[in-house]
């Protein structure tokens, strides 16, 4: 039987280098996107189950054995390594094994895998590690190296299905020097999706000739109007020529599109979908004559798992489980983050606490990072962390005068809150009752993202509801008493994903170039939840009594009479 299969295998690879025999042809492509570490169908810490890459795996291997492997392709757009505690414990607490999501990667069969933007917020030991031993391609193509022009990662790939030659192109975001510090990604620069694209495949078809040609773009849909540099989906789908299929990412939004030469898809996020796009070729005389493309998402059981694939990683699943459960310190309170959005609160005071704690940092300003997150009092486990500090974002001090401040809280509030005067049927909270775009569920939901919905600790002020936006905030002093001055330099802690431009706070509410952050740097610290961890050691917990420290300083929404009232009304909207 070996030597059969020796003899034959030339055969095949021969004729597939020679194209496609005359026929019709179907080809299936799964995509996924936005996985963010949902590698294991358990939260680690109950009985409950959520979709993940088990229930993936088990879907598309069920169709390739209906159609045949040959006849699958399989793509994941990014962000596959943050975001769960399995990415987080083999991208930096086992750093020796095999990377967990490389192991999966290959064992799931994908074709290639694209570099997202939160992929290169691990930094370069992991990624490199990924780009150096994963077998399966990983590609951004407009992460272009500074010191010779070349693409850092792989740009693209060509692989056969019964001899049709499918070229794969991936691109990352191009948004992430504004997000992100560039230690993370030194030697890169990035490239817009618009052109940039569009020339790479005309490239590859001229020197590839591929029967398909399928993009990837760490890159959300979008509104297609050219004004969104992270999220330029629709832009592409509008203008690009000679693509099959566009695969998007990154803002969570499941998305399907078609016209007459090009489908779109847009999984969504965590595994709760699965792209699948249809093509269907007919070859004549070792040309295709004719094709027709479709898409849809396939929502996915979480309950029907790869049986096989959980027994192989079971030992990884038990490594992280272990990991998860360790305790870690007390909590003597409970800790709601949707109180953060009506004033001072437990959780938030934690936030400011562990910024302040470092000693250039006068002033900080953090944002609840978790929409709707608890943590019970008692034994904290380290899964705790997560939901306290769900990113891998350092810690920055930069110095900033007392205007621009001012004027970054302005820009903060006018993102979270209206102008009100108390009358019915006014909502003080910016939220909208519309079908969420990531969900589909019909809710009370707020306009903008609660990420970006920065507070400060270490002043004394107030933000009056019934003020126009850049008349809300009134700064009395800071939290020892002194006077403050628009005119004087502070020091103030704030995320690494804020100090690079993130959420637009620094640029368009305090007017400063992010760009040019590294002159206003004094400090840099290592990841935040790190530096929570390490508050939770030396303290042995968290005690309310602690981070209620003088030196946080408070702030509260007035007049209190109508702030309120309707803050108890929108909250009920939000979350009764």
């Amino acid at each position: 039987m070996k030597l059969k299969t020796a003899f034959l295998l030339p055969v095949l690879l021969s004729a597939a280098a020679c194209g496609p025999r005359d026929g019709e042809y179907t080809i299936h492509l799964f995509t996924t996107n936005d996985v963010h570490g949902t590698y294991f169908d358990s939260t680690y810490v109950s009985d409950r189950t959520r979709p993940s890459l088990m229930a993936v795996s088990h879907y598309v291997d069920s169709v390739r054995r209906a159609v045949g492997p040959e006849n699958v392709l399989f793509i994941d757009a990014g962000d596959c390594l943050q975001g769960d505690n399995a990415a987080y414990y083999y991208n930096y607490v086992d750093t020796v094994s095999d990377h967990l999501y490389a192991r999966i990667a290959e064992y799931m069969g994908y074709d290639a895998v694209v570099v997202g933007n939160h992929d290169i917020e691990t930094g370069h030991p992991v990624y490199d590690r990924l780009r150096h031993g994963m077998k399966v391609p990983f590609l951004a193509a407009n992460a272009v190296r500074t010191d010779n022009g070349k693409p850092y990662f792989q740009d693209y790939v060509i692989v056969r299905k019964q001899g049709i030659k499918v070229a794969i192109l991936g691109f990352t975001n191009p948004g992430i020097p504004g997000w992100l510090t560039e230690n993370l990604w030194s030697g890169m620069e990035f490239r817009s999706l618009v052109p940039y694209v569009q020339d790479y495949v005309d490239m590859v078809r001229a020197e590839e000739k591929p029967d398909i040609v399928i993009a990837a773009v760490h890159s959300g849909t979008g509104n297609g109007d050219g004004s969104m540099l992270e999220n330029q989906g629709l832009d592409l789908f509008r203008t690009l020529k000679g693509v099959d299929f566009l695969i998007c990412s990154h803002d969570h939004r499941p998305y399907v599109g078609q016209n007459d030469s090009i489908c779109l898809i847009n999984s969504g996020s965590h595994c709760r979908n699965i792209g699948h796009g249809v093509i269907r070729l007919t070859v004549d005389k070792g040309k295709c004559t004719a094709r027709s493309l479709s898409a849809e998402l396939v929502p996915v059981r979480k309950d029907a798992v790869d049986q096989e694939m959980e027994k192989m990683f079971h030992s990884d699943y038990e490594a992280v489980k272990a990991f998860t459960l360790k305790p870690v310190g007390e909590l003597d309170t409970d800790f709601l983050t949707r109180e953060a959005y009506r004033g001072m609160c437990p959780y938030m005071d934690l936030l400011h606490t562990v910024s302040l704690s470092v000693p250039e940092a006068e002033i900080s300003f953090a944002a609840p990072l978790t929409f709707n997150g608890k943590v019970r009092s008692g034994t904290l486990l380290y899964n705790d962390l997560f939901t306290i500090y769900p990113f891998e974002n350092q810690l920055f001090v930069v110095k900033m005068t007392g205007k621009e401040i001012t004027d970054y809280l302005e820009y903060s509030y006018d993102t979270w809150i209206n102008t009100v005067t108390g009358k019915a049927g006014e909502n003080l909270l910016k939220i909208v009752r519309e079908p969420d775009p990531r969900t589909g569920q019909d809710r009370w939901s707020f306009v903008g993202r609660a990420y970006n919905f920065d507070s400060a600790g270490g002043l004394v002020y107030t933000v009056d509801v019934t003020k126009p936006a850049g008349g809300r905030v009134s700064v009395k002093s800071l939290a020892d008493g002194r006077p403050f001055s628009e005119s004087a330099v502070y020091n103030v802690a704030m995320t690494s994903y804020r100090a690079s431009g993130g959420g637009g706070l620094m640029q368009e509410g305090a007017g400063i170039d992010t760009s040019m952050i590294d002159e206003r740097v004094v400090a840099r610290y290592p990841e935040i939840r790190e530096l929570l961890y390490g508050y939770i050691l030396e303290n042995g917990g968290i005690y309310s009594e602690k981070i209620k420290s003088p030196t946080l300083g408070g702030w509260g929404f007035v007049p209190e009479s109508i702030s309120g009232p309707m803050l108890d009304r929108d909250m009920a909207l939000l979350f009764d």
